[in-house]
């Protein structure tokens, strides 16, 4: 059943066309991704859908009476308001008052909520986007309006949110940079790109695949029209005389052939690696501790960067992440310890919070005050080219920031840091209010970036792509090291859990617990699924490791030194592989169970 229409939608802002005469629609329980890069009108799409922003031209019709939770970018809650208020403002069902409040809590607590009579007039913008997550989940809606549900949430709270919107009995519409979010949960992609708007069933994935084919067709179909076009108009040329109707007709075409506009390839950020050169020396930190009060945050850190380290940082919201970059960057001190930083040592720092913004500043002086000419591998550009490539054309730049959107100006703070040439680069929450194809081409830079990356993320996509070694928060302010990317990371922390312990209550009944247990055992978890997908790679890489370590074994016989090193390396290659094949036959049993009980079906 269509729950909400939207037709020949129109809606500008200043000068700049969102939404250009589009047609939108949501049926009953359908789960939709909105994509596109930053400013092109995601959110806007999203306040008209939830009824909150006129458009300048169009209809919406809804069923009688639809219920539409919002939970909008940036919320704003009253002045006083407590945590448990605010996750219940707006409420006007008395007779459940109790119970709403008591699953308030529960939805608080798993996202990090402990004392619920906080006043919120203090907290963080990501707080505040949690309490209003919890507020928008809180209350019965057909139609639920996501704007970046999964920011400032932590991997745990964010796999929470995925399971509980995979069970919600009602539509969804939302915006996300997180791709594993939009594989497991949507079933149509719908995509905003200059004004208009492009559907496609199924999930992130398939989606990939689809615009890829369509862009292909348009393009074919462009070719196809320009070739006629230049047979056309060498007839033209010929000194065709438009004597007769025929004749004038076969002109009128041509001359319509013309006035369409040539379709052009997609716009993409481009960013050159713009590294300085690194000596021998980077960053040592040894015997770091880190304490807010009683809190723990950071003991005894002890670690020497490599000059190609990829690395990321993980852990629940709170518990330090980024007190570490902070006190590596200088911008808060140690408790104890100290920081050794190489003289060439030049550190790149993309925080949270869009740093020292003048929001009545131009676009482009901004970018002007570190240089109006750029040194890029390709040469010398000037601040104004390098803005086009990052996707500001010529109104955008003389924009002020105030006027751009959240995206856009973390695209604009983005391209600031990378034009200082950093040797180190340090990415706070990269993936916040980035589009997603700005993160593909990050992703890309990343991999040609010469020097250290050090990344603070949830987007478990994010890190799987760009990170080599995991350092992960545990109790008491204890730092760990895993080798791979944070699936990798996953794996390692399953493999080391402790077994449940059976509970001996004989009351069960041995054969329906049985039962019970396979049945929840013949489909993959969301780990399981991601791991039996990568795990042949792994498994290669690993191989292939382990052979380039046996040839340099041989190559340094003689080096006793250099051989102990080896052989370490060796034995933990080993080590990884060994648990690699265990976890592959394990999975692949799983696999062919699933397989074998579908088939019974």
């Amino acid at each position: 059943m269509n729950l909400l229409t939207m037709e020949h939608i129109t809606k500008t802002y200043t000068d700049k066309v969102l939404l250009d005469d589009v047609n939108f629609s949501i049926n009953e329980n359908e789960k939709i991704g909105i994509i596109g890069v930053n400013g092109v009108g995601k959110s806007t799409l999203l306040r008209a859908v939830a009824g909150i922003e006129e458009v300048d031209e169009g209809k919406r019709t809804t069923t009688t009476n639809l219920k539409v939770g919002y939970l909008p970018q940036t919320p704003i809650f009253e002045p006083g308001s407590t945590v448990i208020k605010a996750a219940l403002s707006g409420n006007t069902d008395e007779m459940n008052l109790w119970s709403m409040e008591a699953d308030a809590k529960a939805m608080l607590n798993k996202l990090g909520f402990v004392d619920y009579d906080e006043v919120t007039d203090h907290m963080s913008g990501g707080q505040k986007k949690r309490i209003a997550l919890v507020r928008t989940l809180l209350f019965d809606s057909e139609i639920l309006v996501l704007d970046e549900p999964t920011n400032h949430l932590d991997n745990e709270m964010s796999e929470w949110l995925e399971e509980y919107l995979i069970g919600y009995r009602g539509a969804i519409v939302m915006v996300t940079h997180d791709r594993y979010f939009l594989d497991r949960i949507v079933t149509r992609i719908v995509e905003v790109d200059k004004g208009r708007l492009y559907s496609y069933p199924g999930s992130y994935s398939e989606f990939v695949r689809l615009k890829e084919e369509r862009q292909n067709m348009e393009l074919a179909t462009e070719r196809k029209r320009k070739s006629i076009l230049r047979v056309e108009l060498q007839w033209l040329m010929r000194g065709a005389r438009a004597r007769s109707t025929k004749q004038k007709a076969h002109i009128d075409r041509i001359h319509a052939m013309q006035e369409i506009a040539d379709i052009q390839a997609e716009r993409r950020v481009e960013m050159s690696s713009m590294a300085s050169r690194m000596g021998k020396k980077t960053i040592e930190m040894s015997g770091i501790s880190k304490s807010y009060g009683d809190k723990v945050l950071i003991k005894d850190y002890n670690y020497i960067f490599l000059r190609d380290d990829r690395i990321g940082i993980v852990g629940p919201n709170g518990c330090g992440k980024s007190t570490l970059l902070n006190i590596l960057t200088g911008k808060i001190p140690a408790d104890s310890g100290t920081i050794e930083i190489g003289q060439t040592v030049k550190i790149g720092y993309f925080g949270q919070t869009n740093e020292a913004m003048d929001p009545g500043m131009k676009a482009i002086d901004y970018i002007k005050e570190v240089g109006e000419y750029i040194r890029t591998p390709e040469g010398v550009v000037t601040a104004s080219k390098l803005m086009e490539r990052f996707l500001f054309d010529g109104t955008s730049q003389w924009s002020l920031i105030e006027k751009l959107s959240g995206g856009e100006r973390r695209r604009l703070y983005l391209m600031r840091i990378l034009m200082g040439a950093p040797n180190v680069l340090i990415l706070d929450e990269p993936t916040n209010d980035l589009d997603i194809q700005t993160l593909r081409i990050l992703e890309d830079y990343i991999d040609e970036f010469d020097g250290i990356v050090i990344i603070v993320s949830h987007d478990r996509y994010f890190l799987d792509r760009t990170v080599r070694r995991i350092f992960a928060f545990e109790e008491a302010g204890e730092i760990r090291q895993y080798e791979g990317n944070y699936s990798d990371y996953l794996i390692r922390k399953e493999l080391e859990a402790p077994e449940e312990v059976e509970s001996p209550r004989k009351e069960k009944d041995d054969s329906q617990r049985a039962v019970r247990t396979h049945e929840k055992k013949l489909k993959f978890t969301y780990k399981e699924q991601r791991e039996f997908d990568t795990i042949d790679e792994d498994i290669a890489l690993l191989e292939e490791k382990s052979a380039a370590l046996d040839e340099e074994i041989l190559a340094n016989a003689t080096n006793s030194g250099k051989l102990n090193e080896l052989m370490k390396q060796k034995e933990e290659v080993e080590a990884q592989l060994e648990a690699k094949m265990e976890r592959w036959e394990y999975l692949n049993e799983l696999y062919e169970k699933i397989l074998a009980a579908q088939n019974d079906c």
